[in-house]
This record gives C-alpha cells, sequence and structure tokens, in this order.
C-alpha cells in the first residue's frame, strides 16, 4: 500500500563518542533512498534535518553525557515528528545515534497506544544510574518508560511514553549486568540472539507482530549494530553473532505484511567506519523491505 513518507534527518552524535554517526543521513540519502522508496510507489517528502548544535567535550558530564544537548535535539525531532504525525504522514527518521528515539517514539505516541520494537544488539536500557559509559545512547529505552534522567522522561509529554506490556526487543546479545536485571524486572517481552537462534526469525517476527493485535500501529526502531558486523560494518559498537542479512530482511517483510507498520527509525548508520558504503546500502535495503518491496 502506497504511503506518504515524510523523511527526518538527525545528525547528531552526542549519544556516543566516535564521531561520523552524525553523517548517517547524508549517507542514507547519498545511497538513493528517496527515490528508491518513490520507486515503490511512495509519495516522498525529505523534511530536511533537525538543528544539531556544534559539539562541545568540554560540556561532557560523567553519567550523562550532553544530556542537555540531547534533550533540546530530541525535543526538535518530537516537534517535527508530531507535525509529520498529525498530518497523517509515516515519520521515517534518520539517525544519527540511538537516543534520537527519545524524541521519535515521543512524537508518534503522543496522541495513542503504539507499539515500540527494538532491534538492537544491545539493551539501550541503562540510566545514569547504572550506565558504565554515560553514554545516552544507552538509555534511550528506559527513558521511553518513564526511567532514568528528568529531561529525557519529559521529553514530549511528561512521563512514560510506551508502555512495558507493548515493548519487544529483538536480537539483543550484548546487556550490561545492571540492564539485564532491569529488563526482567520490566517486563518487556525480549527476543536475545539466542531466542533468534533457537525459533528462528519467522517465530520472532510472528509473535512480534500477535503481541501488538489489541494496537492500530507499532514504531520500529532499527538500530544497524543488531546485524552482524560482517553484513554491518560500519557501526559504532559492533557486537559478533548476530542477525543475518536474510533474517533482517525476513523481519521487515513480516512487519510490513501486518500493515501496522507507522513509523520508523534507522540509527547507528557511520560512513567513516563503513566499507564501501555496505552498512547504508543495507540500511536502506531493509527500510524498503519494512515498506513494501518484496521478493516476488
Amino acid at each position: 500500500m502506497s504511503k506518504e513518507i515524510s523523511i527526518i534527518g538527525v545528525p547528531m552524535d552526542f549519544g556516543q563518542m566516535l564521531r561520523g554517526v552524525d553523517m548517517g543521513p547524508a549517507a542514507l540519502r547519498y545511497t538513493g533512498l528517496v527515490s528508491r522508496l518513490r520507486d515503490l510507489g511512495h509519495k516522498v517528502i525529505d523534511e530536511g534535518d533537525v538543528l544539531i548544535p556544534i559539539r562541545d567535550a568540554d560540556r561532557e558530564v560523567a553519567h550523562d553525557k550532553f544530556v542537555g544537548e540531547i534533550t533540546q535535539i530530541c525535543q526538535a525531532v518530537y516537534d517535527t515528528g508530531s507535525r509529520v504525525a498529525e498530518r497523517g504522514r509515516f515519520p521515517l527518521f534518520l539517525g544519527g545515534d540511538h537516543s534520537i528515539a527519545v524524541g521519535t517514539v515521543a512524537s508518534v505516541a503522543e496522541n495513542e497506544p503504539v507499539g515500540l520494537i527494538w532491534v538492537d544488539a544491545h539493551g539501550d536500557f541503562n540510566t545514569p544510574d547504572t550506565s558504565p559509559s554515560g553514554n545516552i545512547h544507552g538509555m534511550p529505552l528506559a527513558a521511553l518508560i518513564g526511567e532514568g534522567h528528568d529531561a529525557l522522561v519529559n521529553v514530549g509529554k511528561p512521563g512514560m511514553k510506551v508502555h512495558p506490556d507493548n515493548v519487544v526487543m529483538i536480537g539483543q546479545r550484548d546487556l550490561d549486568p545492571a540492564e539485564k536485571r532491569r529488563i526482567k524486572r520490566s517486563g518487556i517481552t525480549i527476543f536475545t540472539m539466542r531466542d533468534i537462534d533457537e525459533q528462528g526469525i519467522s517465530t520472532i517476527a510472528s509473535k512480534t507482530v500477535m503481541k501488538f493485535a489489541h494496537l492500530k500501529r507499532f514504531h520500529l526502531t532499527l538500530d544497524m549494530d543488531a546485524l552482524d558486523p560482517v553484513e554491518a560494518p560500519g557501526v559504532g559498537t559492533p557486537v559478533p553473532g548476530g542477525i543475518s542479512y536474510r533474517e533482517a530482511h525476513l523481519l521487515m517483510e513480516i512487519l510490513s505484511d501486518s500493515g501496522k507498520l507507522g513509523s520508523m527509525d534507522l540509527v547507528e548508520v557511520n560512513p567513516i567506519l563503513d566499507v564501501a558504503n555496505k552498512t547504508a546500502e543495507l540500511a536502506v535495503e531493509l527500510t524498503l523491505s519494512a515498506l513494501g518491496k518484496s521478493i516476488l
């Protein structure tokens, strides 16, 4: 089905320490994202990029690095995403590091409950009190369920944006000890790489869709480090043993078939670390699969 898609670039790298992920939106556009979506029959408007302040290394803090800048950016993402969603368009957010999800999810969960699918090698479930690094790209999911730094929790409408019962995590294989405990206590549904190995991605994807049977739509946030580094080398925190090329496409295809995908993030593409644009190309291909491209 043809969609009206608004592309929103968020070239932010404040959530982690490796430079280059701010070039992600440009790399995805360079790879032909807009024209290839139009070739599928979608109506696409590129809304441009959210304004990002200059990064000042002196502003780093031990347990919540750049929280002020990230909050400011995520509020701007929320404002832009909300306007797009209110017009009935499909917001497609291009990161940028994964901390942009604090704003993206807040914008699409404004007026009704949404499901949240978190595809990532990591949990992103730390808080400033538990994070070993203080990097906020490891905290957005916690903030979205109402836990963590008040500034992040209160982007957009204050408080919880998504109930833990409406969250599904997929592809995790590198969790900090405190994250493991907190995820177990939260009641969030999680399918780690072991679950994918044992059950198969088709079963995992189908269970995810069924989990959201009571909801009108869900938001997909895809961190490219969920993929195996052989397939997606251009990420800042690669972890061996990830989702394969075909597993990733099948996941996207099944989510697309559900008809409930209402918005999407594409994050953590780092062109400086990439090999011959391989990660950006795969990210675009997966987006096309999520938005209706099929083999036959």
